[in-house]
This record gives structure tokens, sequence and C-alpha cells, in this order.
């Protein structure tokens, strides 16, 4: 089965494309997105946050939020904002963040596929969430956002790559938030074939990144094929949006923990119990960043703590319970700290490590939360064996940096 194909991508006129790309729409909330947005109206926030162009008054997930989205999608349509390739196309898009830099192929990928698990996941979704992009995919006849997949590196793969970015980009600018983004259109034919002569040698793929939005083009595949007679399979609707990197570019980032509460326990208690399972050493060098796996940096009382769990509390055997997230979920936050489940339990939150260590203690320190935790970052590895094994990771267990714009191109249903 082939997992991907090209298509003719909605995209910014050259001389827009800084101006036009946004942040994913999860990233931001609703105020946050309506500052950005202010005095650019050819932000994408008026299409993948399409809230900040109606009255506040009304819910994120109402229907005239979506049909506003609509009908910003179709005047940038109608006013040459964005302009549909005449043919189907793979395309090229490089991000640089620092020395970091990472070079994923733009494609549309088979909900077949992603069905018969070859696009492998590893999240749990959440409903309301889901919701969301299913109305939000089907009332704008669109896929705005991009799903982040990835892939085992191939060598033949890399060297296509490396033929189409020695050629001129059809976008490349530096965002607002310092990254640089580079854009290859991929219209001659001949590469077009070789590029999918590649990809049809790889066995499988994995979502990185983009658990709702997959999910949500599945479930929109169906509702359009059930009304759908002349249903043949080909349909854009049988296919969803995706950037797919290889695994030995990816970059992940630590994903952290903060707790409202230490659950009935004084600090002296608290740090009792946890040495249990802990060596616990309070740091004498300020925040820290865990340097290696099953070690965890702790912020409580103003102090920072070194974590180090004891041997033999996890089972290297199973690719879920030997992540450190599960780890300390299973030594620390559930019974010593009450949390049974980090997806529904209000008593945490999580921090991105884009924020760094000093979000962690600005949370702790305005008395919003007691403790917080810094956690080693998952690797690809990690992500790719759970994923081959059926499983599921723990909720927010990796952060990807940095994030795909929105607006670049995106994937009309037709």
């Amino acid at each position: 089965m082939k997992l991907i194909r090209p298509f003719n991508a909605l995209r910014p006129k050259k001389e827009l494309a800084a101006r036009v790309a946004a942040p994913p729409y999860d990233v931001l909330n609703r105020e946050e997105a309506f500052a950005m947005a202010q005095g650019n109206d050819v932000s994408f926030l008026r299409i993948n946050k399409p809230e900040i162009d109606v009255d506040s008054s009304i819910d994120v997930y109402d229907a005239r939020v979506y049909q506003r989205g609509a009908e910003n999608l179709q005047k940038f349509i109608d006013q040459g904002i964005m302009q549909r390739d005449s043919s189907a196309c793979f395309y090229v898009y490089k991000q640089v963040m620092g020395s970091h830099a990472q070079i994923g192929l733009v494609a549309a990928a088979s909900v077949d596929a992603y069905e018969q698990d070859l696009i492998k996941k590893h999240e749990f979704t959440r409903p309301v969430k889901e919701d969301d992009r299913v109305n939000h995919i089907n009332t704008l006849s669109a896929q705005v956002g991009p799903v982040f997949l990835t892939y085992r590196a191939r060598p033949e793969i890399d060297g296509l790559i490396a033929e189409v970015t020695a050629t001129m980009p059809e976008y490349d600018f530096v965002a607002d938030d310092g990254n640089q983004h580079v854009f290859w259109v991929v219209s001659e034919q001949a590469m077009v074939d070789k590029i999918q002569a590649a990809f049809d040698q790889v066995d499988c793929l994995y979502v990185a990144d983009g658990h709702h939005r997959s999910a949500a083009a599945q479930r929109v595949k169906h509702i359009r094929k059930d009304a759908n007679p002349a249903h043949t399979g080909q349909e854009s609707y049988n296919f969803f949006s995706t950037v797919i990197f290889p695994d030995n570019q990816m970059q992940i980032l630590d994903y952290n923990r903060v707790i409202t509460d230490l659950n009935g326990l004084s600090e002296e208690e608290f740090l009792a119990k946890i040495q249990a399972c802990f060596n616990v050493k309070e740091s004498t060098n300020g925040a820290v960043k865990p340097s290696r796996e099953r070690e965890f940096g702790m912020y409580l009382g103003g102090k920072w703590y070194v974590l180090e769990v004891i041997d033999g509390l996890w089972d290297d055997s199973d690719p879920v319970a030997r992540l450190d997230a599960s780890i300390i979920q299973n030594n620390l936050f559930q019974p010593v700290l009450g949390i049974e489940d980090q997806r529904r339990d209000k008593r945490i939150d999580f921090v991105g490590g884009i924020r760094g260590l000093g979000e962690l203690e600005k949370r702790v320190n305005s008395g919003e939360f007691a403790l917080a935790f810094a956690i080693y970052p998952t690797s690809i590895d990690s992500l790719m064996a759970i994923a081959d094994a059926g499983e599921v990771m723990p909720p927010k267990s990796t952060w990807f940096e940095p994030k795909l714009k929105s607006g670049l191109f995106v994937h009309m249903l037709d």
C-alpha cells in the first residue's frame, strides 16, 4: 500500500508567505492568537484560529467559529493571497532553530494506511479536541494544519531531498520566533516519481505530533465516504496533510510537570516518603536540568533537588514502563501524591521544555503550584518502540521543536 502521494497545495503568494505563516492552532490560546494577528489581515491565524474574528462571547467550539474560518479561507483565495498549484507536487520544508536543522517532505498521507496501522500512533486523543478538528476540517473542506510524521531514515531518500534543497527555494524567511523556514516546490514529474518510488519502500510512518488532526482526518473520511455513493478511494478526503522527517533529524525537548499540592504532607514528610524510591540530593548549583534518563530535577520550597531513581523499580522489557514519565508516575505521583491519572487529574499541569526551567520556578513561586519536576527528554527510539508495540505513552511525554508553521500549504478536500 502506498503511504503517501503528492497533492496540489493551496499556498500563499511568495511575497506574502512570511506574513501568512502562523503558529499551529494548539500552541496559542484565543487571547494570544488575537494579539498576534493584530495589524496583519493575512495572518493564517484567521483561518486556523477563527475565534479571533468573532465576538469573544462566542464559544471557540461554536459552529459560527468554524463558519468564519471557512469564510476567511475563501477570502484568502478570492483576494489571491493564496493560490492553488495546478499539478500534484511534493514539497520540501526545512526548519532551522539555532544549531538544529530538520528537513521534511510535505505530502498527503493515506487514511487507509493510518487505519491499517502502517502510520503508527502512540497517544490517546481527547474527544473534545478531536471533535473540534473534525468540525474545522469538514466546515472548511480543508486540512490547514499538517500532521508531523517521522520514519527510519533512508540514504536514498536523503539523497533525493538533498537534490531538491540544492535548488532555489520558493520561500525563505525568519519568523518572529527567530526560526528560519525554507520551502521548495517539487513539480518536475521525474523528481516527483523518484520521491514516490523511494517512499514506497518505507514500511511504516509514525505520528510524532498531531494525533488529534490525524484521528479527525479519519473521521472526516468516513463522513464524506458515507455521503458519496460514487466513492472510489482516490478522493482527497482519503488523505491528510503531513510533513515527514527522518528520525535522525528529530529534536525532542523535555516535557515537565507542575503539581498544585503535596497531598496533605509537609515538605519534610514528602521528602522522607520519596526516599523509598529515589536518592534525593539538594542541588548546590541552582536549577536542575536532568542530564540522563532516570534522573529528575525537583523544585520545592525555593530549592532544587536531584532525584535519582533506585535501580530495579521499572521493567526494562516494557517500552512504556521504562519511560521516565512512567517511572515517576508509578513511584512518586501515584503512591505519594495520589495522582492516579495524569490525563485527568486537575492537580497536575504540563510545561513544555521550550519555556525553560525558569517557568517551573515562576509557577511554583507564584503559589499556584507547590512543586515542579524537570524530566529528561523522551528519545525518538522510545517513541517508535512504543508505537511498534501498539502501546500508548503517558500524556505529554514529548515536546517537538521547532513547530511546523501553518499556512505555508493547505490540503483542500475537493
